[in-house]
């Protein structure tokens, strides 16, 4: 199973490429890094912070876990992919959400947010077309492109893995047409099981091999040797990040407690079909040294034998 860790820097942004340097060194697989324009919390720009920690490393991959395609114009998420991959060497996997969450900043951005599926769908077209360096001419809907070519493309041909998250059968659609990897979230493993099928089953629709798409999990996590601790420090956290109770379904989605807990709860992700978990820390800012190391030292070791 392959590990990532999205970045906790919160508001304090100087943080990311020391903290991308220890992810590096601890020998996790991918450093990742989520977005809003608006948000409950701080929240960075996630291009822009991976290309921090891009900056900082020589070998981790870098995921945006996930782009809010629907606040970006379509070319300029194009270019701004192309460029973070060519100055990473190669390094960077582009993973797409529609956000929702916060309908406001979809509105900030220029999009109606009932319109943002769509517009994501016609915006990972003309992304797509893009990256391979040929004239585009696209007259959509959404997206108007006069004949023109993103120069220079991507460094990975014929273009950065694209991952699509969600967790609405839109999204399992949009991740069969698209997607490198399907990567939902707040799931249980038999759900990610059902929706990873259920992608697979959309791309064979789509002209795709069923394998086309690979599977992954972003989990919500926390870890500590007390596990009782880690488990209401976490769900602490998240209630506070998502300004709603996350307590009713700690125990359901997320992967709060012990390392063994942890262990445990992650491979039955993998047995799911989940070949790479994606780890964000639900723990408060004193503990984020602690939890890192438990990771490391303890759950990352087990992973790789699952």
């Amino acid at each position: 199973m392959r590990v990532g860790v999205a970045l906790t820097a919160n508001a304090e942004f100087a943080r990311i490429p020391a903290q991308a340097r220890r992810l590096e060194e601890a020998g996790f697989d991918l450093i990742a890094s989520g977005e809003h324009v608006f948000f409950h919390a701080p929240v960075p720009n996630g291009l822009i912070a991976l290309a921090a920690a891009g900056g900082a490393t020589e070998r981790i991959r870098l995921l945006s876990a996930l782009t809010l395609l629907p606040t970006y114009p379509a070319a300029l998420a194009a270019k701004q992919v192309a460029t973070l991959d060519g100055v990473t060497n190669g390094r960077f996997e582009f993973g797409v959400g529609v956000g929702g969450e916060y309908p406001s900043e979809l509105r900030a951005c220029g999009l109606d947010p009932k319109h943002r599926g769509a517009y994501t769908d016609e915006a990972l077209e003309v992304i797509t077309k893009l990256f391979t360096g040929e004239r585009v001419e696209h007259n959509g809907r959404f997206v108007t492109i006069e004949g023109e070519r993103l120069l220079p493309p991507p460094v990975q041909r014929p273009g950065p893995p694209i991952w699509v998250g969600g967790r609405k059968p839109a999204a399992m659609r949009r991740a069969g047409r698209f997607a490198d990897v399907w990567m939902p979230y707040l799931m249980t493993a038999e759900q990610v099981a059902s929706s990873l099928a259920s992608a697979r089953e959309h791309a064979e629709a789509a002209g795709r091999k069923s394998d086309d798409v690979a599977g992954a999990y972003f989990a919500w996590c926390n870890v500590g040797r007390n596990g009782d601790r880690a488990r209401a420090s976490g769900i602490e956290m998240l209630s506070r990040a998502y300004n709603q109770d996350m307590g009713p379904v700690a125990d359901k989605y997320m992967v709060l407690g012990s390392p063994e807990h942890v262990v445990e709860r992650l491979s039955a992700y993998a047995a799911a079909g989940a070949g790479t978990v994606i780890i964000a820390t639900a723990c408060p800012p004193e503990d984020a040294d602690e939890v890192l190391d438990l990771l490391a030292s303890d759950v990352l070791p087990a992973l790789r034998q699952v």
